[in-house]
């Protein structure tokens, strides 16, 4: 029997039937809110004294992609019950998950709950990949250790990379459409580069409009390269790689926005090499994450009905979750909250301002009188959290939820 090459990471099997019968149970147990399912079902529901309604968009809080992954982290520890288990960061942007993964024993990699370094690995070593990813040179590394996976990357991440990596074969600079520091758009370019393409990160309209711009009218390189310093590959030059490009994104970004970026680049690129020629300078492939664009869609929806204000739910650092909420701070007071605690009081809610990148206190957030209060949490928020956010809305206005649900 040959021996296994270092290289050839041992796949685990963790979705065995008994395995996930424990797993869904435990993560039912941590994660699960009955009050919350009732309410989903109900859409709507106003406390008996007629004073609060609380409406609920259609789709919010965990998608499958993000239960699949705790789903798998959680068979992990059942599978490996004494091992050491390591993780490359967060599993997902949600501080409350991320802490449950902790208290399950398991090693984080990196960030500021950081407890070993790759290079401490050795073979058969257990490591969760999140759900973001990671880039190809760090999974090269544990491959060389030997270490064995638990791979959670999101299905829809997978997607991206495969099309990028179309790219980078023919020879197309991806630009992609996200954040240059993101864990998935880091896992992202790597692709880029680990098949001899090239890449560059634009996250703003404006950013497009500067690079439609040097690709019409060309412009001078070295301020190119000093405005997207760190969000392009090693020897990446404008004035040679933006001939031919395709578009991609991040997936938890704006679907209008991704679009709007792939248009304007698009009309340079035919203004520059003429319409007859196009397909051999442009590619586009939409890679919008479908539950990113529900919880989108439903949040506009509900956005349309009257609300004296929003709730958005979830981790500060997560993507989805501040489109959601910037979705709904251009059209009504939004506050994005990642736990009940930022509710102080009936006067003072601390939550995360997303232009200044801070927490940030507002008094007198909350009216008195009748209250339409409209609630939705980002894909990798849990419901528990989201219910102690209602009870906790509730209490303020000395309403229980049990109240609520008598309703």
């Amino acid at each position: 029997m040959s021996t296994p090459s270092p290289s050839a990471p041992t796949r685990i099997n963790l979705r065995r039937p008994d395995v996930l019968e424990l797993v869904q149970a435990q993560v039912q147990s941590h994660y699960r809110s009955e009050l919350v399912e009732r309410l989903r079902a109900a859409g709507q529901v106003t406390t008996p004294d007629g004073q609060i309604t609380i409406k609920l968009a259609k789709e919010f809080g965990f998608c499958y992609g993000v239960e699949r992954c705790i789903d798998l982290a959680y068979a992990a520890r059942k599978v490996f019950p004494d091992q050491p288990l390591y993780i490359l960061g967060e599993i997902i942007h949600n501080p409350e998950v991320n802490d449950q993964i902790r208290a399950m024993g398991v090693r984080f990699l990196s960030g500021p709950h950081k407890q070993a370094d790759i290079e401490d690995l050795n073979r058969g070593d257990v490591v969760i990949i999140p759900a973001f990813g990671t880039e190809v040179s760090i999974r090269a590394q544990l491959e060389a250790k030997g270490c064995q996976f638990v791979d959670t990357t999101c299905g829809d991440v997978m997607s991206v990379w495969k099309r990028v990596r179309s790219y980078a074969r023919e020879e197309v600079t991806s630009i992609i459409h996200g954040k240059a520091y993101h864990e998935e758009t880091k896992a992202t370019s790597s692709q880029a580069t680990a098949n001899r393409g090239h890449y560059l990160v634009v996250l703003t309209l404006a950013d497009t409009d500067y690079v439609c711009r040097f690709i019409v009218e060309g412009g001078d390189k070295g301020e190119f390269l000093a405005k997207f310093k760190g969000a392009y590959s090693e020897g990446f030059d404008p004035e040679t790689h933006l001939a031919v490009v395709g578009v991609a994104n991040q997936t938890t970004m704006m679907r209008g926005e991704t679009e709007e970026v792939q248009r304007r680049i698009r009309a340079a690129i035919e203004q520059r090499f003429g319409a007859q020629n196009l397909a051999q300078h442009f590619r586009y492939f939409d890679t919008i994450c479908g539950a990113t664009q529900d919880r989108q869609d439903a949040l506009q929806k509900l956005l349309a009905e009257p609300l004296d204000l929003l709730l958005v739910i979830g981790g500060y650092n997560s993507s989805n979750t501040a489109h959601l909420a910037e979705m709904g701070e251009a059209v009504r007071p939004t506050y994005f909250i990642k736990n009940a605690a930022e509710m102080v009081s009936s006067q003072l809610i601390r939550h995360w301002n997303q232009h200044d990148h801070g927490a940030v206190e507002t008094r007198g957030w909350l009216p008195s009188g009748r209250l339409t209060v409209g609630v939705t949490a980002g894909a990798s928020c849990p419901n528990n959290l989201i219910e102690d956010c209602i009870r906790r809305l509730l209490g303020l206005r000395g309403v229980a939820a049990d109240d609520l649900l008598k309703a």
